[in-house]
């Protein structure tokens, strides 16, 4: 009997534990995830118009896998240039909680929003942002204060 070897895994994926924290300082750590939102929320809305505009997709459909694709975005990006932290699995799952519950939030304020404004050209946009801007808020505290300060 042969055992199948193993695969190795992507670079990104958290292979050892390390310990947490970051040596940047609050004001950077602010501005660089204001930049990475920014861009994360770039992919997120795109996604999110393409899906819903010229696929078709109901709207919480829509907006699940783009928030999944904008939120892996900024976690890669976040993990090495924001918090400047070495791969964890600690950090890892601690992240797939976070963004499991930020994706409720979001999804759902977006998707109250979208139902109950007025079928105006704005209903779109102003459901994403508010919804996206309560996200961030959550994601930023919980990150800094927890997430990479895991050991």
């Amino acid at each position: 009997m042969h055992a199948e070897p193993h695969l190795p895994l992507p670079t990104e994926l958290p292979l050892v534990d390390e310990p947490g924290g970051t040596d940047v300082d609050l004001k950077t750590q602010i501005i660089r995830f204001g930049v990475t939102g920014g861009l994360s929320a770039v992919v997120d809305y795109g996604i999110y118009s393409l899906l819903l505009n010229l696929i078709g997709l109901p709207v919480s459909v829509a907006k699940s896998i783009s928030f999944i694709a904008g939120t892996t975005t900024a976690y890669l990006i976040n993990r090495r240039w924001t918090f400047q932290a070495p791969p964890s699995r600690a950090r890892f799952l601690a992240v797939v909680v976070l963004y499991a519950i930020t994706f409720a939030v979001q999804v759902g304020i977006n998707g109250v929003l979208y139902a109950t404004l007025a079928d105006e050209w704005w209903r779109q946009p102003l459901a994403f942002v508010v919804a996206q801007g309560t996200a961030t808020v959550i994601n930023f505290v919980v990150q800094r204060l927890v997430i990479f300060k895991i050991h």
